[in-house]
């Protein structure tokens, strides 16, 4: 059986450029204007594993109806492949605070026994004094971050631990 690491978050987040920092070359369609990925993506991993891009939630370009149909997609990924995932890495733009999508996404994890991992993106539009400010907020939550720019590779090993941790 293949063991699922999902990349969930926010619109225009940055998780399909996870994914192309991650495989070193591009798979996963990335973009500037939110809302690109509207379909659950399956990328197999050396016929082991897969790493699965969800459909961003939240802000997007589309109708209202367009995101609840996202919201049920990723919903019923959940409930239909939860003994699947291995983990859950959640991106959060790091210029933002956890929005309440964020917070319910957590919910489910915790309701599906499903562990996440944090990951606060594009931390290379803040300066360090910024950064550690955001990650002490998160921290107040007793929420564990990891810093991660797709530009400079800030906290990719990190990342990387934390997959093949979730994978053995």
């Amino acid at each position: 059986m293949f063991g699922e690491i999902c990349f969930v978050g926010r619109s225009n987040v940055g998780k399909s450029t996870l994914l192309n920092v991650l495989f070193n070359k591009k798979i996963a369609r990335a973009s500037k204007r939110p809302g690109k990925t509207r379909s659950i993506n399956f990328y197999e991993v050396n016929r082991k594993y897969y790493f699965v891009d969800l459909p961003g939630y939240g802000y997007a370009e589309a109708s209202k109806k367009e995101r609840q149909r996202w919201a049920l997609i990723i919903e019923k990924y959940f409930e239909n492949r939860a003994h699947q995932i291995k983990l859950s890495i959640l991106l959060i733009d790091c210029r933002l605070f956890l929005q309440e999508s964020d917070k319910m996404f957590l919910e489910w994890s915790e309701y599906f026994q499903v562990p996440v991992t944090i990951v606060l993106s594009k931390v290379d539009k803040l300066n360090q004094s910024e950064l550690c400010r955001k990650v002490r907020e998160f921290e107040k939550q007793n929420l564990e971050v990891i810093p991660y720019s797709a530009i400079t590779k800030k906290g990719i090993d990190r990342i990387i631990e934390k997959i093949t941790s979730a994978l053995q």
